[in-house]
């Protein structure tokens, strides 16, 4: 089952592969990462840096453009294959609270219906515990029945739909549920 880690180089050839699987295709979860860098990203280096950037975004302080949060950037793993990304925003601006969320999370394609998405949830509750977090929101799709699924047998209690989104409420567990992730 998946493991949620901190990037890292190591991952550099699975994380190419699963960009590539996504194509044009949205990666939440995934920072500022798109396929159209994928090019650049081959590139050892250029990869380095942004492990490094993703994993500082978690500090107030890192820079950031003004329109984002500090957020904790994890890795889906199962054994050495990268198999998705998810993210842990420490609050929520006025855009988030309508369309985005706490936590995004995607699964690359050919690992889809696995259990991966719905593990990560699970693990990630007690990142944002961790963060102080009592309750996150999660944002999906109105048509996404596989995120839906998730979120809703994580315990989202859905609150409402905006904008072709449905916002759910997951408590954390905090202080309760304060453990950081492995």
């Amino acid at each position: 089952m998946a493991l949620l880690v901190v990037p890292n180089t190591r991952f550099h050839h699975s994380f190419i592969s699963a960009v590539t699987e996504f194509g044009d295709a949205r990666m939440d979860g995934a920072g500022s990462v798109n396929g159209a860098e994928l090019t650049a990203l081959a590139d050892e280096e250029a990869f380095e840096r942004l492990v490094i950037s993703l994993v500082r975004d978690q500090q107030e302080d890192a820079p950031r453009a003004a329109s984002f949060v500090p957020a904790t950037s994890l890795w889906m793993v199962n054994d050495d294959e990268l198999v998705g990304f998810l993210q842990v925003r420490h609050r929520l601006t006025p855009f988030l609270l309508e369309q985005g969320g706490h936590i995004g999370y995607s699964v690359r394609p050919s690992e889809r219906r696995q259990g991966y998405a719905s593990a990560a949830l699970t693990e990630s509750l007690g990142v944002a515990a961790g963060l102080g977090i009592e309750q996150v929101l999660l944002v999906c799709d109105e048509e996404n029945i596989g995120s839906r699924t998730v979120i809703e047998r994580a315990g989202g209690v859905y609150e409402d739909s905006r904008a072709g989104k449905r916002r759910y409420w997951i408590p954390t567990g905090y202080p309760n549920n304060s453990q950081l992730f492995h």
